[in-house]
């Protein structure tokens, strides 16, 4: 499907597509579902990312910030509608606005800063129970709902929350609080402003709870496969978007008492072989997986041996001197190959960490293919070129 590279992430769009065809089932049909593309679709891609979730049945799209919005603008989503969630500077908020995107407001200082940017639409946020953006206090929510809905040149488009807790099964209560909040909350300024946009569920919370839908859900984590309570992603249907393959650069004997790696943390206790993998930290690899992680090779768990170093790590290939043959395979570090499989899920647990890190993590040297269920996706392909032309 591609040529070998010392890095490499496949990102089947199709899954990414069939798992918001997948979350939209949990849904009324009256209510939309933006997808959150935010950290360049968590490390997939965002903008195959948003065509994918688009064509899956998405009919928003979400980013942290204004560059986001700007890329996403400039990569053809120019009628889509799009939200702006994350805190924005003065240039930030005037980037903002140009791209047509709405934004998030949590006080009416924060609605003056819109109007004198020339205004645009507006979310207001109440702080449930997250304790970041938003206000706390209910009554100065209305006053700015009331503020937007009277400023001329700001719009009055949704009202919103996130909670802190939908993702945490064993945490019922305070979930639960938040819930009672902000639907009173909301159900006022419903009342008094029918056409504003309702929506406060996070991946968890739409799969978790069906009275937390309101009028759009904001999905990101699952529309990428990846399980926002940290279990196995099969569980809730869903599909792996990513996998990060690297190969097999070298196979060498190392002899009992002899290391590998900086530190000398691996030191052979019998004649081993090790394979090099020309993968590292740099690539997103965390050097805390060092002595901790395992890749597929030929179908194969290999554990990670010796310390990673930026650009390089190990694995124990056993003492079979048929181990020679395994070089220049190709070796899977997040996906699955045979009856064996390495999830996001689990490099997280291994990590002490969230899924969404570990895909996140990925950096930008390693090169995206996306593709459909092993097709060349050829309309990236010629996008890409496009854009490679222009640069050029």
């Amino acid at each position: 499907m591609s040529a070998q590279r010392r890095a490499l992430a496949r990102v089947n769009v199709a899954a990414i597509e069939r798992n918001v065809a997948t979350l939209r089932g949990h849904l009324r049909s009256e209510t939309e579902l933006c997808a959150v593309v935010k950290a360049d679709g968590y490390g997939h891609g965002a903008a195959p990312a948003a065509r994918a979730a688009l064509a899956g049945g998405a009919g928003w799209l979400a980013v942290a910030g204004s560059l986001e919005a700007v890329r996403l603008r400039a990569e053809g989503f120019g009628e889509v509608p799009l939200l702006v969630m994350g805190a924005l500077s003065g240039t930030e908020l005037r980037e903002a606005l140009a791209a047509r995107a709405d934004v998030v407001v949590w006080s009416e200082r924060e609605v003056a800063r819109v109007a004198a940017a020339g205004g645009g639409r507006v979310h207001v946020k109440l702080d449930s129970g997250m304790g970041r953006l938003g206000t706390r206090d209910v009554r100065e929510a209305s006053g700015v709902v009331e503020a937007a809905a009277r400023s001329e040149g700001v719009r009055l488009a949704g009202v919103m929350t996130h909670f802190a807790t939908a993702d945490d099964a064993g945490d019922g209560e305070h979930f639960a609080r938040q819930l009672e909040l902000f639907s009173e909350w909301a159900g006022q300024v419903k009342r008094a402003h029918p056409h504003v946009l309702v929506h406060a569920a996070n991946s968890a919370a739409t799969l978790r709870e069906g009275r937390a839908h309101f009028d759009m859900v904001r999905c990101g984590v699952a529309i990428y496969g990846m399980d926002p309570f940290g279990e196995d992603p099969a569980r809730a249907g869903l599909e792996p978007a990513l996998e990060l393959c690297s190969y097999v650069a070298e196979v060498k004997l190392c002899r009992a008492g002899e290391s590998a790696g900086y530190g000398r943390r691996f030191v052979a206790r019998g004649d081993t072989y090790l394979g090099v993998l020309p993968i590292g930290y740099g690539d997103g690899w965390r050097r805390a997986l060092s002595e901790r992680g395992e890749v597929l090779i030929g179908g194969r768990r290999r554990p990670l041996v010796g310390t990673i170093s930026m650009d390089n790590l190990t694995v124990d290939l056993g003492a079979d001197p048929a181990a020679a043959t395994l070089r220049g395979r190709e070796a899977v570090l997040i996906g699955a190959r045979e009856r064996e499989r390495i999830t996001a899920e689990e490099i997280a647990a291994r990590l002490a960490t969230i899924n969404y890190e570990v895909t996140c993590a990925v950096t930008a040297r390693v090169p995206r293919v996306h593709h459909r269920d092993g097709r060349h996706d050829a309309e990236a392909q010629a996008r890409r070129q496009r854009i490679g032309d222009a640069a050029a």
